[in-house]
């Protein structure tokens, strides 16, 4: 909607990667530097970690189109899976079409792989991506992969892309022996509030726009709200052209992107500031004494609700008793009125 009145060819600040878009900061270089040496020069473990949102996945897939075909790479996207399930995915991955049954099986078909790669003159690459969330076990079997190889060369290089607690992961010391093994490593940091300028200009440029649509203040206030990660920058800048262009106006300035930041903000439920309402109103909590003379006092009132409950049933039962005691004095009254009579017309004059 927006393309023609900002004189864009394409969408700027999409949020699925596109190498074409990739900007690299002096930070972002520096990484990408470190981990094509290590997939190039067969280093055998790599890691790269990050915060949600700081480009991990664009960078690896910049990495995947420079390395060239001289690599076999296959990526796990989701390594949250069974020990067989994995075996499968990764011989899915490297397009090994024989059937996996067993561990047994996997080890010896991949390892007949790896060796014919390596007289090829090619290198093989595993990416698992999100190592965040591999099980022990399976952390345990991964590092036992890389045992195959030949004598001074690694057959095998695997490339671990996690978020930032996957370091205190490797760090435990159960994972003691695949964390000797990591020879490159790489923290990707997110931008700073320049570095979120030129990131922003860079993808209007690349998308057919070199002018500055963005004010400085409006960048200045994105920045406070993505705090420099990619993926919420690419978010509000994009919702900002549209909000831009929606209000007819030329460039976005920093009311557009004040009001888009809030209008992004997740809000809580209706009935949750409700109860933080009432919650607020309602007084504070008395002292403890206070609180057991009342508690004593609602015992003592249901303790005298029970007592009157049983004076009532009892009332009940004396006024039953009574009836009764004027039922049977009326019958005693007609008994002796029969035997009267009887005894008259017995004793009577024929």
């Amino acid at each position: 909607m927006y393309l023609e009145k900002y004189k864009l060819t394409e969408k700027p600040f999409q949020i699925t990667t596109d190498s074409r878009f990739l900007w690299l900061g002096e930070k972002h270089k520096e990484a990408f530097a470190t981990l094509k040496y290590g997939v190039l020069d067969n280093k055998g473990f790599l890691l790269l970690t990050g915060d949600v949102g700081t480009g991990k996945t664009t960078l690896i897939n910049a990495l995947i189109k420079s390395i060239g075909s001289e690599v076999i790479l296959a990526k796990i996207p989701d390594p949250r899976l069974d020990e067989l399930d994995f075996f499968r995915f990764v011989a899915d991955a490297f397009r090994i079409k024989n059937s996996i049954n067993s561990k047994g099986e996997f080890l010896i078909i991949f390892q007949k792989f790896l060796e014919k790669a390596y007289a090829s003159g090619k290198q093989v690459l595993l990416i698992i991506d999100e190592a965040q969330r591999l099980q022990p076990d399976l952390l345990e079997e991964i590092r036992h992969l890389s045992n195959i190889e030949k004598e001074h060369v690694k057959l095998l290089n695997i490339f671990f892309v996690g978020q930032v607690e996957f370091n205190s992961i490797i760090l435990g010391e159960e994972n003691r022996a695949i964390r000797q093994r990591i020879t490159v490593n790489y923290s990707l940091e997110r931008l700073s509030e320049e570095e979120t300028g030129a990131y922003i200009r860079h993808r209007l440029k690349v998308a057919g726009n070199d002018k500055e649509i963005f004010q400085q203040d409006a960048v200045r206030e994105v920045y406070n709200f993505s705090q420099g990660a990619p993926r919420l920058i690419n978010i509000l800048c994009d919702r900002a052209l549209l909000t831009g262009f929606v209000e007819n106006k030329k460039k976005i300035d920093l009311d557009i992107i004040l009001e888009c930041a809030e209008e992004l903000q997740i809000q809580p439920h209706v009935d949750d500031k409700k109860n933080k309402v009432k919650q607020a109103q309602e007084p504070p909590l008395q002292a403890a004494p206070l609180q057991d003379e009342l508690q004593n006092s609602e015992i003592k009132a249901e303790t005298g609700q029970e007592i009157e409950d049983i004076e009532f049933d009892l009332s009940d039962i004396r006024k039953r008793k009574g009836s009764m005691w004027g039922i049977y004095t009326i019958f005693f009254f007609l008994l002796i009125l029969i035997g009267v009579l009887c005894a008259y017309f017995f004793y009577l004059p024929a």
